[in-house]
């Protein structure tokens, strides 16, 4: 099984290179933190196809970064990535995108990347419906050889939140912590299957880049 790397490089030290090719990542975060930053470094290293079902496609593109730059205005060259690739943001159907994501997914270059941002309209299906979508996007996505990342935001989630996590290869959960004198983030990775699971969280520093945060905390 190939590895993938992940455009940020403290997650691809931790996982020996990155993710396994045809997984499915679910990144769950608060709808008002920086986690857009996350799924901006996702799309980076290899061709992507960036699908929104909430934003006009015009509003992502002008939060992607394009020049390549990584934490700390690091390159795709620096980190080793091979360099970014291509990304084509895409909107879906607002009333019903399960069809357009799996056609965009039956389509899916080898090795590329598919962003789903966000999960919640399509979370929105029946029961039924929803499993036979995962099941066939995690088919396409492994015939692929690629990597699925869904942005799903955290909330008053209905049941199918427990199916997307079931059926995701990897969890990545942003907690993000407000206080009276600073913004705390810390990435924990519960579920990694094929894989094994960090177990302390990651603290991030999230501003207009990813980095590692490396200020201690005071209790």
């Amino acid at each position: 099984m190939e590895t993938l790397p992940t455009g940020i490089s403290v997650l691809d030290r931790e996982f020996d290179g990155g993710l396994p090719s045809g997984s499915v990542v679910v990144l769950k975060a608060d709808p008002a933190s920086q986690s857009e930053l996350i799924v901006d470094r996702f799309s980076r290293p290899r061709t992507c196809r960036y699908l929104t079902t909430v934003r006009s496609a015009d509003a992502v593109e002008e939060t992607l970064t394009h020049d390549g730059g990584g934490e700390s205005g690091e390159s795709d060259a620096d980190r080793g990535d091979g360099g970014a690739g291509e990304t084509a943001v895409e909107e879906t159907d607002r009333e019903d995108p399960i069809d357009d994501v799996l056609a965009a997914a039956a389509e899916l270059p080898e090795r590329a990347t598919l962003v789903i941002d966000s999960a919640e309209p399509l979370e929105a299906a029946d029961r039924s419906r929803y499993g036979s979508f995962l099941t066939d996007l995690r088919r396409h996505v492994d015939d692929a050889g690629g990597i699925a990342v869904i942005h799903a935001f955290k909330g008053d989630n209905g049941p199918n939140r427990v199916v997307t996590e079931q059926v995701a290869d990897v969890v990545f959960d942003l907690r993000t912590t407000v206080t009276g004198t600073e913004i705390v983030n810390r990435l924990i990775v519960p579920k990694f299957r094929g894989g094994a699971a960090l177990e302390e969280p990651l603290k991030l520093k999230l501003t207009d880049t990813v980095s590692v945060d490396t200020s201690r905390d005071i209790a």
